[in-house]
């Protein structure tokens, strides 16, 4: 039996029911998060937390319990399910009301539901490398929200299934912004790039993690926008997530980076990257 934290409790998925006028359901109204679990120890929480309010802050929703009780709610999920190696998912939406594209009017609750899912680390994907496409940016210019309003980053993610690929390289005219659900890295001549992080990106945990994991490993650093051009000249490309974590890329629209090799400074923040989660899942 799965479990599924709804609002305050932890219940059986059976007994969830979302109101069919929930604005999430109807608009997108909400923001979430995903939240990588080693071994049923959750990984960078206190940041994943610390974004989903400052999200809900942008979008004038106000999440109806402290940081603590949330964290302890995922936390009595993550035994109740005994989640081994796997992830969170939690969303807020702004609640239930009749139909109207403002804000409602009077006591309406936020709606929170959650629920863990167990999978593998793509050990495979970390060694080979993965393909990629390049496509064209049509997403809202409000991509430091985490919200539920996502059809943008799936028709590029399903685009890029279609021609046989990992991920979409998202590019607004020639510069490339981010991925369909990653944040994408350039390295050349020894410097990573990545694009700022401002309203066309979203500010990724896992990115954080990485831009620490080079600054500790000596790779300096330029928060810095590079074109579609640019990217197929790099020595080395990667993207994270925190599914995906350090993920090289190979290709890209089939044209070879680093002549189809991960490369040397990816290799390093890979390595770099594995000191930080749990031992017993550590890459051997």
């Amino acid at each position: 039996m799965g479990y599924t934290l709804w609002n305050d409790k932890i219940v059986s998925d059976d007994e969830v029911v979302i109101n069919k006028e929930d604005r999430g359901y109807q608009f997108g109204d909400g923001v979430y998060e995903v939240i990588k679990v080693y071994n049923g120890e959750m990984f960078t929480i206190d940041e994943h937390i610390d974004r989903l309010y400052l999200s809900a802050d942008k979008i004038k929703l106000t999440i109806p319990m402290t940081k603590d009780k949330l964290h302890k709610l995922i936390h009595e999920l993550v035994e109740k399910d005994q989640l081994g190696t796997g992830h969170i998912y939690l969303q807020f939406t702004r609640g239930t009301s009749p139909r109207v594209h403002n804000f409602p009017v009077g006591d309406i609750q936020p709606v929170l539901t959650a629920y863990t899912k167990e999978n593998a680390r793509p050990l495979e994907n970390f060694e080979k490398g993965v393909k990629a496409t390049f496509v064209e940016d049509i997403r809202w210019l409000r991509c430091d929200i985490k919200s539920l309003n996502l059809l943008g980053a799936v028709l590029a993610k399903q685009e890029a299934v279609e021609k046989g690929c990992y991920e979409a390289i998202l590019h607004r005219g020639d510069v490339v912004t981010e991925g369909s659900s990653t944040n994408v890295f350039s390295i050349k001549d020894g410097v990573l790039y990545t694009h700022p992080a401002n309203n066309f990106i979203l500010k990724g945990i896992t990115r954080t993690v990485v831009l620490e994991c080079a600054n500790e490993i000596g790779l300096p650093v330029k928060e810095q926008a590079f074109t579609k051009a640019e990217t197929l000249e790099m020595d080395e490309v990667f993207v994270t997530s925190t599914t995906s974590e350090v993920t090289p890329v190979i290709s890209i629209d089939d044209v070879k980076i680093n002549e189809g090799k991960v490369g040397e400074w990816t290799r390093k923040l890979q390595a770099q990257f594995e000191t930080k989660i749990p031992k017993s899942l550590q890459v051997k």
